[in-house]
Parts: structure tokens; sequence; C-alpha cells
């Protein structure tokens, strides 16, 4: 995985040739990612779904992250973006049925990685239980759900905590029912101005 081919790109999001994704992630090149959140209306309640990241991940292992994601590679355009839905939870969509929410830059750095994404950023209208996801056990060890207006009142500092339910598929194959309170450490930690963007941007969609 880490020799895979990803495009680079200049601040202004303009093609400067082709790197590693080590080489990315070591030198902090700007790289493109696909997004798809999921959001399903539960009782007329809308419900944000999210993956619990695979323990085998090099990045952020054990922490909730978007329902959907990962890489764009080389010979790939937004559009083949869609098989991450496929590759990592099992569900089959296509591209036009996606809600584009637009193209959002971020960058973290932590040590010796430096992840600076060009994220096309989606939303997905789920109408999919959590008996219809299928989990890539090298990416994704569980699927869990949350309030969307809890989520949002966390990343805009108005809840310390949300609830969150589902769960976690085990080495040994099990399912294990999650249901607790998480805080923001329990996240990807992407630039709260990230999730603070995202959230506007379902908003206007639903």
């Amino acid at each position: 995985m880490e020799n895979e081919l990803l495009k680079i790109f200049d601040r202004g999001r303009n093609q400067i040739g082709i790197a590693t994704r080590e080489d990315v992630h070591r030198y902090g090149y700007w790289h493109e990612a696909f997004h798809c959140w999921f959001i399903r209306k539960e009782k007329g309640m809308d419900c944000l779904y999210l993956q619990l990241r695979s323990n085998l991940k090099k990045d952020y292992p054990n922490l909730l992250d978007v329902t959907a994601a990962g890489h764009l590679l080389a010979n790939e355009t937004v559009q083949d973006g869609v098989r991450e839905i496929k590759e990592e939870i099992g569900v089959d969509i296509s591209f036009q049925e996606l809600i584009p929410l637009g193209i959002i830059d971020y960058c973290v750095i932590r040590e010796d990685f430096i992840d600076k994404e060009i994220a096309n950023v989606f939303l997905y209208k789920s109408t999919k239980s959590f008996e219809e996801f299928t989990l890539q056990k090298e990416e994704v060890s569980g699927i869990v759900k949350t309030e969307f207006s809890h989520f949002a009142d966390l990343w805009f500092g108005k809840r310390e905590s949300i609830r969150i339910s589902g769960y976690k598929v085990k080495d040994d194959g099990k399912k294990v029912l999650i249901d607790e309170s998480v805080e923001k450490n329990k996240f990807v930690p992407h630039q709260i101005k990230f999730y603070q963007t995202v959230i506007e941007k379902i908003k206007g969609a639903i």
C-alpha cells in the first residue's frame, strides 16, 4: 500500500507530478482523497454513520472516521472513488447516487507523518441497515451511528461528548455491540474547521 502511486499537487491544486503514498506522507505533498458520509433518516431523526478504523491501519487505528474514504490513485478520477464504498463497507452504489459537497483541503502533521489532503466530499442519503454492511477487516473494524445534530454540537463546542451505537467485528469474526459516549479524541484528528465545514455542507444538503 505504501508503494501506491498518487497524483501530487501544489497549494493551488495544480498537479505537479506523481509520488508513492509513503513519500506523499513523508514529504507532505498535497494529494487527492475521496470521502463519502452516509446519513439516514430514522424515526424523523437524521443519523450519521461512521466507520471505526481497523487496528491494523498504520494511520489512525481504532479511531472513528468518515463512513467510507480513501486515496485516489494516480490513474483514477474522482468518479472512481466510489470503489472505496464497496471495498470498505460492502455497499454497492453508483457515483450518480451521491450528493457532491465540494472539495475541502485539510492538513494534519504528526512527527514524521504529514497528511495534506484535497478531499472530494460526498453525501449519501442511505436506506441501509447495519445488517447490509460488509466490512473489509484490514480497513474497517466497525460501523456506528450517531444523531447528526449531536455530531454537529460536538464539533461546534456545544457538547463534550456524543452517544454512538453500532457494532465492532472482533478478530475471530464475532460482532460486539457498541453503545457508548465518545469525545473528540475518539475521532481521526482532522482539523476542527474541516469537521465544521463538512457539517455545514451536510446541513445544506438535507
